[in-house]
Formats: C-alpha cells, structure tokens, sequence
C-alpha cells in the first residue's frame, strides 16, 4: 500500500496518458461494431501500420535535435496527419478488400469475424517480414521530454501533456463529427435500423467505408502519440494495445463513443495503480487489465454505460 501512495500521483497521469491512446484505439472498435455488429481484430494492426508510417515520416525528416517553437507545431501535426491517413487507407482498403465481399453476399458474423482474424495475422506477418521483427527506435527524439509542472510527486512532461490534450480534441471532434453532420447522422441511423436507413436514402457503402475510415484515423493518431510518447515501435506493438483497447470499449459499453473514452482512461488508470502496489508489481500490469475484461463479460457484459444493441451513441 506504501508504494501505491507514494506513487499515486505519478500513477494517475501515466494512467491518463496510456488511458488516452487505449481510448483513441476504442473508438475504432467501438464505431466498427456500432454500425456493423463486427469485432474487428485488424484493428490492431492498423494501428501499428500507422505507428510505423510515422516512424518513416520522422525518418525522412532527417532531424538531428528534438524539434522547437513553429517547427515542433509542424512536426507534430504532420505525424498526427501521416498516422491518420496511413491507417485511415488501410482501414479503408481493408473494408473494401475484405468487409464488403462478405457484406453484400450475407455471409455471417462468424465469417467476418473468421475475416478479421485473419486479415490481423496477414498484416501483422508482411510487416514483420518487410520490416524486420526486433523494435524499431526513433534516430532522433521528436519532442524533448522536459518538465512542465509538478503534481504532488509526479512528474508532468510536455510530452505526457500533448497525449492528453491531442486525444481530448481528437475525441472531441469525433463527437461533433457523429452528432453535428449528414454523415455522422447517417452513422447513427444506419447503426440502429440498416434497412430504414436505406429507405431513408442514406447511403450503406457510403456510411460503412466512413466508419472504417474514422475508426482507422483515430488509431493513427493514436499510433503517432504513441511513437512520440514511447518512441519505438515493432510489428507486434498492437496485439497487447489492441486487446487493452477492446477491453476499454467493452467496459465502456462496446457502441458507446463516450463509453469508449471513460472505458480507455479507466483501463490506463487501473492498470498503473494496479502495477503500484507492492504485492503485484509492474508484471501484473496486463494480468490485471486482462482480468477486468474477463469479470466485465462475467458480470456487467453491457458495460459501464450500457452497450448500446449494436448501434453508435455518442
């Protein structure tokens, strides 16, 4: 108990931190099965493809010194910008590749579930063959990890504050996106009732090929924080994130936006206070948040906010 108050302040906003790009992560899986009652399990790997599309963007950079003022603004919003778009494409290519075959022939849930499996291996193998199975580090540190602030005895760094910040805006805009526009309307609508979505005119494709698209943009920005954040990556990187990640948007209330993100930065919290205490250490770290997901499924399976049927709430 000693440690866990020592470090409660130290734990917290590492718990924030990592609970924000579990929470980005969510919000794909969440938006996927709000719309078509799919787990998708590539998810993952789309978030790693774009962790390693920063990587390159970082290399091509050239930098010699961690960035500064205007430039630091520029870098990190092009990495934001890459990382969105390289797993934003993939998602979508996925969708048009794999999803929508199986779609318009009827197949069942088990198929496309069969699908995503499968499509997570197939990723997660020509990566590793491409580009190589150790951990990849940055050449040059992005952002300098300099101290900010003190909160009791934690540390706050410029790096640990722009993961929070970048994610709430972020998960912001997504919300203004589902509720304030024709598409994120048409989101929601066809989330609920499909077939009186299409009577009402709303376009299905349309509406599905959007979904994976956002879904996957916000697994690029998470995967560009993570990077900054972390610093290294490999072609595993999303296979333990991703679980964690689907764990936040079932305990959150899988189909729930707002679930997804109270799902991710009480997975990020629990796992740090966990890993604090004396008697478990930091290796119970994912013993712990795969023990959550088990008791979620036992006892709450709809989730802290309620699964929503299978349609997107925000």
């Amino acid at each position: 108990m000693s440690g866990f108050t020592s470090q409660f302040w130290a734990s917290t906003i590492d718990g924030l931190t990592v609970g924000s790009i579990y929470a980005l992560v969510a919000l794909g899986y969440t938006l996927v099965y709000g719309v078509l009652q799919l787990i998708n399990f590539a998810h993952s790997e789309i978030f790693m493809i774009g962790t390693f599309a920063v990587l390159g963007f970082f290399g091509i950079l050239g930098l010699n010194a961690p960035a500064t003022g205007f430039v630091l603004v520029l870098v990190i919003l092009g990495a934001l910008i890459v990382g969105a778009v390289a797993s934003g494409g993939t998602a979508l290519a996925l969708q048009f590749i794999a999803y929508r075959p199986l779609r318009r022939r009827g197949a069942s849930r088990l198929a496309a579930l069969i699908t995503a499996i499968g499509a997570s291996l197939f990723l997660r193998e020509i990566i590793g063959i491409t580009q190589g199975t150790q951990r990849v580090t940055v050449k040059t540190r992005v952002l300098e990890k300099t101290q900010l602030f003190t909160i009791g005895s934690a540390q706050v760094r410029a790096d640990k504050v722009l993961v929070i910040v970048a994610a709430v805006v972020m998960m912001i805009l997504l919300d203004r996106f589902v509720n304030g526009t024709r598409l994120g309307r048409g989101i929601r609508a066809t989330s609920q009732d499909a077939e009186s979505a299409t009577l009402m005119g709303v376009n299905i494709d349309r509406v599905v090929s959007t979904t994976f698209l956002v879904g996957g943009a916000m697994a690029g920005v998470a995967a560009a924080l993570y990077l900054i954040f972390y610093e290294n990556t490999s072609y595993d990187v999303g296979f333990v994130l991703g679980i964690k990640a689907f764990t936040a948007a079932v305990l959150g209330g899988i189909g729930n936006l707002r679930g997804a993100l109270i799902g991710g930065v009480a997975i990020g919290l629990i796992e740090n206070y966990g890993s604090s205490f004396t008697f478990t250490g930091a290796q119970w770290r994912d013993v712990i948040v795969f023990g959550i997901l088990v008791l979620v499924l036992l006892f709450r399976p709809t989730g802290l906010l309620r699964e929503t049927g299978g349609s997107v709430r925000a």
